[in-house]
């Protein structure tokens, strides 16, 4: 937990899984124009809850839509959901990174739009590299990578984006994590 952040319950956390379980289900259903290239809109809600709450929450959020995502799915222990495990911890661990930088120099913070689009190449990065070494290690996938990291990158800074613009419109929350009734 970060000092002076509110933490979120166990309720609170299960309903921000439950948000981004019912955005990814949402987004699995639409058809790609490109193989493989999703926006990732369900990482708005684990943005959302790493800038207002810190990585612990996040990583709990994260965890949770990935695993109860790919039950739903049904990918679960199949090439799919190890490729999203991947790209998840990969994405987390960035966020990590970014914690520790806001924390050790917090007048040059690194913001959602930035953490997000540095998520979004480590989850990319994370699922090609997974991907190539175990499930097609084949040198011509190699050529699909620049492609891979540039809409990594362009999609995760619109997710950021929109993951900033919904931080600026929800309310603020009180020392135990729920929304404050008085401005």
């Amino acid at each position: 937990m970060s000092p002076g952040r509110p933490s979120l319950s166990d309720a609170q956390i299960a309903g921000f899984a439950a948000i981004a379980v019912l955005v990814h289900l949402v987004e699995a259903g639409i058809p790609s124009p490109v193989p493989g290239i999703k926006p990732g809109l369900a990482n708005v809600i684990t943005l959302i809850v790493w800038a207002r709450w810190g990585l612990r929450s996040a990583v709990w959020v994260t965890g949770l839509r990935v695993l109860v995502g790919s039950l739903l799915v049904g990918s679960f222990m199949a090439p799919g959901f190890w490729l999203a495990a991947a790209g998840a911890s990969l994405s987390l661990g960035t966020l990590a990174l970014a914690t520790g930088w806001n924390r050790a120099l917090p007048r040059l913070p690194l913001t959602v739009v930035g953490a997000s689009a540095l998520s979004a190449v480590a989850h990319v990065s994370g699922q090609f590299l997974l991907a190539w070494r175990v499930f097609v290690p084949h040198p011509g996938l190699l050529h699909l990578l620049p492609l891979l990291l540039a809409m990594a990158l362009a999609l995760g800074l619109a997710t950021g984006w929109l993951a900033q613009r919904l931080l600026q419109r929800l309310p603020a929350t009180t020392a135990d994590g729920y929304t404050s009734t008085h401005e």
